[in-house]
């Protein structure tokens, strides 16, 4: 990270969804690190979301906690009025929410499909819409998709969909806000050790080993190893770059 008098995101405003744990939180701490004030959206977990922001000021950096469910509309128009309320501006949003339910097709239902899509397709949609009312020109969109939008795993044919959506989302999106100069890039991580990993229990699991196996740098990923890349796409440093998708991922293909 920067030194004080060079901080990359000096004056800038990010929301982050999804960010009271694992990767979104690790997000908001880098970006807020390098200078940006921050909100850190949660759904439910209000205490992770104040431990975040008390971090994030003890450091010196700014953040407030905003509760909103992002795949309701409602919510998401007052997670952007409490942004410009607290803070003026947005330059940032980088969306982080989203869920993954794992099941063989015989047991997908309706219900299934519309969880995921809703909050990990059409929320990050209309997150994107809201923000660019609020943008400056120089501004940044960075989805959070995953590998499995290229490499599916058995029994995550819906979740694998969504990170699909949200590939092409990304570049439509690029085109369609480039002439505006706003930004549209996606991270698509590999496997990812979090709190959410650990109590799933794929930290000890088969699944960990195979894919361990199979990524040339040997280990599965930590939550800065997404947080430090997009913190470079938030960046002036990634001022020409827009509708590309990051695979972060150890080479795991």
């Amino acid at each position: 990270m920067s030194t004080n008098n060079t901080k990359k995101l000096a004056g800038k405003v990010a929301v982050v969804t999804g960010a009271s744990k694992g990767i979104g939180a690790a997000i908001a701490e880098h970006l807020a690190a390098e200078g940006a004030s921050v909100v850190v959206n949660y759904a439910s977990s209000k205490a992770g979301a104040e431990k975040i922001v008390s971090g994030i000021n003890a450091r010196g950096g700014k953040a407030i906690a905003v509760q909103a469910d992002v795949a309701r509309k409602a919510d998401i128009e007052r997670l952007f009025a409490e942004t410009k309320k607290a803070f003026g501006q947005l330059d940032v949003l980088v969306n982080n929410a989203g869920i993954y339910e794992f099941l063989p097709l015989e047991q997908i239902t309706a219900e299934h499909f519309h969880k995921q899509f809703d909050l990990n397709v059409l929320g990050l949609i209309l997150a994107t819409q809201e923000a660019i009312k609020q943008f400056a020109s120089l501004s940044s969109v960075i989805n959070i998709s995953s590998v499995v939008s290229t490499s599916p795993a058995p029994g995550g044919s819906v979740y694998s969909a969504t990170k699909a959506a949200v590939d092409a989302v990304t570049k439509s999106l690029a085109k369609e806000l480039g002439a505006r100069k706003i930004r549209v890039n996606s991270i698509n991580p590999g496997m990812i050790e979090t709190d959410g990993f650990r109590a799933s229990g794929f930290a000890e699991s088969d699944l960990r080993k195979q894919v361990e196996a199979q990524t040339p740098l040997g280990r599965i990923g930590q939550p800065q190893d997404v947080a430090t890349v997009a913190t470079f796409l938030a960046s002036a440093d990634s001022g020409w770059i827009t509708g590309e998708t990051f695979h972060v991922s150890g080479g795991f293909r």
